[in-house]
């Protein structure tokens, strides 16, 4: 029976002495899916890839990669995995196609196929035109590009990508964001990145970690609709702050309304659940109290508001 799951992670556990850097992961990633990986720093995403490339052992638990042990099968689970680390070591003497046949050479391709394996990744990432230039001589952009191709060679099943935009332009960006989709459109990708509005572009779901613990996970709309701050409509009007809030609260769909001065004015806050337009039902009951009605707008929380309530409480 084929393995629906690429990665299936249950109750990992890591300590280094006394600290307990991961907590009793579970989570699983279906094929095909492209996975943002978020958390801040030292919240243990590190050390959970290092443990799902087999580079460090698990205190407890066990991750399996397309139904494979990484411990028991810890072989044939490094040919199924690329790898982009964050700081993407790479032989700055080398040419780019010295570099990539290298690694070919590593990962057990010779011959044709190796030679046809190199040229696609020049294709893939959009590197024909650097193949003969030394390393050390190429922009950052290209050089991520490198790391990206050097992680593709072997054609893996699971792409693991730390930070891979870090230190690009904003061309550069849009660059590897799209290679990234693409990429994703074939492999099942995790990407880590500590810029969210790259992660929320790109990738189907999102799963949070603080203190090695999940904190979070689903596509960003559901994060951002169950967030604290939610879907609300911010009203700003000149009426008592009592009949305001009571007033809204009558409206069909809203859950919750807070009130603040602001100055003669009064901004309201209108919590709401669900998805359907209450902008029209908002407007009749701000004229139908005779409020002088200064700002009606629609606003949903960020990605960054539900990191940062997630990550800091």
């Amino acid at each position: 029976m084929t393995n629906s799951f690429m990665l299936e992670v249950r109750n990992l556990n890591k300590s280094f002495g006394e600290v307990h850097a991961v907590k009793n992961l579970n989570f699983q990633i279906p094929k095909g899916e492209i996975l943002g990986f978020l958390g801040p720093n030292g919240a243990g995403k590190t050390t959970t890839m290092r443990m799902i490339t087999c580079f460090i052992p698990a205190t407890s638990g066990t991750v399996h990669v397309d139904g494979l042990d990484t411990v028991t099968d810890s072989l044939e689970v490094r040919r199924r995995i690329g790898y982009l680390a964050e700081n993407n070591p790479l032989y700055s003497d080398m040419t780019v196609e010295e570099y990539l046949t290298f690694v070919g050479e590593i990962r057990g391709l010779s011959g044709g196929q190796l030679r046809s394996r190199v040229n696609e990744m020049f294709t893939v990432c959009s590197l024909t035109g650097m193949k003969n230039r030394q390393i050390a001589h190429l922009s950052k952009g290209y050089r991520q590009r490198v790391g990206l191709a050097q992680a593709l060679m072997h054609n893996p099943d699971l792409l693991i990508l730390d930070e891979p935009t870090i230190g690009l332009d904003p061309n550069q960006i849009i660059e590897i964001r799209q290679l990234i989709r693409k990429i994703g459109a074939q492999k099942t990708v995790i990407y880590c990145s500590h810029i969210l509005s790259e992660v929320s572009a790109t990738c189907n779901r999102i799963m949070i970690i603080n203190e090695g613990q999940i904190v979070g996970s689903g596509t960003a709309e559901e994060l951002t609709a169950n967030s604290a701050r939610g879907n609300r409509y911010v009203v700003r009007v000149k009426a008592d702050p009592t009949v305001v809030k009571n007033a809204l609260g009558t409206v069909p769909g809203i859950t919750q309304v807070a009130t603040k001065p602001a100055g003669d004015w009064i901004i309201a806050e209108a919590f709401v659940d669900g998805a359907e337009d209450l902008g029209e039902a908002i407007f009749r009951c701000a004229v139908s109290n005779g409020w002088s009605l200064a700002e009606l707008k629609h606003e949903t929380a960020s990605l960054e508001d539900v990191f940062i309530q997630l990550t800091r409480g």
